[in-house]
């Protein structure tokens, strides 16, 4: 019974993360046709990049978070674990990605001066 509960809660996690990303998309779709079609002003496309990004990158943790409680809990045969290990490195170097897409550096990197 502890295991069904425990795992049900994992997949509730990661339901949680699906949601995050497709509401954020979808947002951000929104919000681009928005300020794309009348004009506001700013970068329409960089916010709606910002915007997806942020959403992805939270959805994400949700994700990892939901496989973590399930394969430490429920799971522990070795194609389980080596499948959330394989899971957690993709999920690394897409934060990175999406970090260096948004900020425009590395994390470890000091942030670009923008001079005037």
């Amino acid at each position: 019974m502890f295991k069904e509960l425990v795992s049900t809660i994992g997949y509730s996690i990661e339901v949680i993360g699906i949601a995050v990303i497709v509401i954020g998309a979808a947002g951000a779709i929104l919000r681009y046709g928005y300020r794309h079609i009348i004009s506001v002003g700013g970068k329409p496309y960089v916010e709606f990049r910002q915007t997806m990004g942020r959403s992805m990158m939270v959805g994400l943790e949700f994700l990892v978070a939901g496989d973590i409680i399930r394969t430490v809990v429920v799971d522990h045969t070795l194609p389980d674990i080596l499948g959330l290990g394989l899971i957690v490195i993709i999920r690394t170097v897409l934060v990175f990605t999406i970090h260096l897409e948004l900020e425009g550096h590395w994390p470890w990197q000091p942030k670009p001066r923008q001079d005037a």
